[in-house]
């Protein structure tokens, strides 16, 4: 006899699977944030602070990263180094307004705190107007509560495992996104949007500032829709 097919997972399912894995995936980084926080002269309560806070990953590697080249005189180049990769929070927020669709200000301030690559790229993945609220907040919620728990366990421990870059959690949540968005790399124009914009991050995070290549990365994915650079041609409204 021959097994029966595992029924179809739902798209409220699938959402939430994605949004844990990519979730886990993410939150394991944190250690990486701590341990070099602390590196850099923070305090293991001021790392934390910074996660509970801030908690824009991008943004707090950019600004211990800063301070540890430079020590307390360049806090001033360290903010306008996560502000500038922050930046990009800004625009998925306008963006997932309308998938997210909250009333009432708390759940608005919510959204907005949990509003980040992660969130937005696994809601932006469904189809579903369900499941991208799913996706949405079951990401960022297992991201913020996994990124502060790992940032404390990082600051803690730091020391003792040294280089945390040899783990590969960098490559972990790297490869969760690369996951998420290739089953979406179908057309020309995706494809042509997702290499070009990895091309010119590559090139430019030697040489720029930290998140000027994701604000670059971007502009390209902007090119394209507005010119519809290798999409289907647009129907122009039949006039009646």
């Amino acid at each position: 006899m021959t097994a029966e097919p595992r029924a179809a997972r739902s798209p409220l399912q699938v959402a939430t699977r994605q949004g844990v894995a990519v979730g886990v995936a993410t939150a394991a980084y944190g250690v990486s944030f701590g341990a070099l926080a602390v590196a850099a002269g923070l305090d293991v309560w001021q790392a934390c602070v910074l996660s509970l806070v801030m908690f824009t990953g991008g943004s707090q590697f950019a600004l211990v990263g800063v301070l540890a080249s430079g020590g307390a005189a360049a806090g001033s180049t360290a903010i306008a180094s996560a502000v500038l990769l922050g930046v990009r929070n800004a625009a998925y927020g306008m963006r997932m307004k309308p998938v997210v669709g909250v009333s009432g200000w708390w759940r608005t301030v919510a959204a907005a705190w949990v509003t980040i690559d992660e969130s937005t790229a696994v809601a932006l993945a469904q189809d579903d107007p369900e499941a991208r609220k799913r996706g949405f907040w079951v990401t960022g919620i297992i991201v913020y509560v996994g990124w502060n728990l790992t940032t404390l366990l990082g600051a803690l421990i730091g020391d003792l495992m040294g280089d945390t870059r040899a783990y590969g959690l960098d490559a972990a949540a790297a490869a969760a996104f690369l996951g998420l968005i290739w089953p979406r790399l179908r057309s020309h124009q995706t494809i042509a949007v997702a290499s070009a914009a990895a091309v010119i991050a590559a090139a430019l995070t030697p040489v720029v500032a930290p998140g000027v290549p994701v604000i670059a990365a971007a502009v390209v994915a902007v090119v394209f829709g507005l010119t519809n650079w290798l999409g289907a041609p647009r129907r122009k409204a039949s006039l009646s």
